[in-house]
């Protein structure tokens, strides 16, 4: 079996926010070709390039068939977050998003699961939303993003969200977005490349420094890009916290290494050692498979990395490919038996 926590989706159609709102930055589709469109900017700047497995339930069925991937875990394009709208906007675009993936799932439930997505720049907004996604839709969590956009996920004005998602059981995972020096990163495709491994490093530190960790330990959150920048930064990390505690321990007297094992990672490293790494750092219980689909950055067929590990025994490799994704979404094997 496998499980992949990693993938995305979109709806076919994206509302002209702009119009209703009165203001721009939201993403619209261009639908320029058969089963293609592009992502554009409401500005007319061209996004992305996406095919139909983007928005397409029973496409991304076929391919999983392919793939050999029995469940996928579905959830937004970060770039569709909005945290920078108004919070009653931010809302109405969660809202829309979140129904279209409920209906996506509902096309298959044994083979797709919802993670919603939610107004973060209203703790408020975003934990009524929250609610609706878990009791009403019947997802198993949501997504959010590496920030707010000023705030790390350490800002005391987002813990109520944290403090909602423990309560309610939610899997919450975290994907860099709105990556940070992007200015300065504008060829080599950097943003992707630099800013997004610093971006998980950035809310897995700020979690644990923050002592978002500490307060909820029952808090299920699993994070992008195998940590991103955090597993090769960690001793790092860790010295800093032990040589200037009056500066990296302000908030919780807890050091990072003690976190290892309280979170789970998914498997996009594009890298046998790396992978190797990882499960060696964070633990075999924590890892999970994670493709990125249907991207160009991810895993083309998922599932592949973890497999090539021969030297695995089989019972890790299980873990890695479907055991330790269920763990985190609080979801059994029979939930998705045909």
């Amino acid at each position: 079996m496998k499980v992949d926590i990693h993938t995305h989706l979109l709806p076919p159609e994206m509302p002209r926010f702009a119009e209703r709102f009165g203001y721009g930055g939201f993403i619209t589709l261009d639908h320029h070709a058969p089963c293609r469109a592009r992502m554009m900017r409401d500005d007319g700047k061209f996004f992305r390039e996406i095919e139909s497995n983007c928005w397409d339930p029973k496409q991304r069925a076929t391919e999983c068939d392919a793939h050999g991937v029995q469940v996928q875990v579905l959830s937004t394009v970060p770039v569709l977050f909005s945290y920078w709208a108004k919070p009653q906007d931010g809302l109405e675009v969660a809202r829309f998003l979140n129904d279209h993936l409920a209906g996506a799932v509902a096309t298959a439930p044994k083979r797709f699961v919802g993670l919603g997505t939610v107004p973060l720049q209203s703790t408020d907004l975003a934990v009524k939303e929250l609610e609706r996604c878990v009791r009403t839709l019947g997802f198993a969590g949501v997504q959010i993003g590496s920030h707010v956009n000023d705030l790390n996920l350490s800002d005391p004005a987002l813990f109520p969200f944290f403090q909602a998602a423990s309560d309610l059981g939610a899997a919450v995972f975290v994907h860099p977005w709105d990556m940070m020096g992007e200015a300065k990163m504008a060829k080599y495709w950097l943003p992707w490349l630099v800013g997004m491994p610093a971006e998980v490093s950035l809310a897995i530190c700020s979690l644990i420094f923050g002592g978002v960790m500490e307060r909820l330990p029952k808090l299920r959150l699993a994070f992008a890009h195998g940590g991103g920048a955090f597993p090769g930064t960690l001793g790092r990390i860790q010295h800093g916290f032990e040589v200037r505690p009056d500066l990296v321990a302000v908030d919780n007297p807890v050091a990072p290494r003690d976190y290892l094992g309280r979170f789970w990672v998914d498997s996009l490293v594009h890298d046998a050692e790396t992978l190797r790494a990882i499960v060696k750092l964070f633990g075999a219980d924590k890892v999970a498979l994670g493709s990125d689909y249907p991207f160009p950055l991810g895993e083309e067929r998922p599932g592949t990395l973890i497999e090539s590990l021969t030297d695995l025994a089989p019972s890790v490799r299980e873990q890695l490919l479907y055991r330790n994704a269920l763990e985190w979404l609080g979801r059994s094997h029979e939930d998705f038996a045909p």
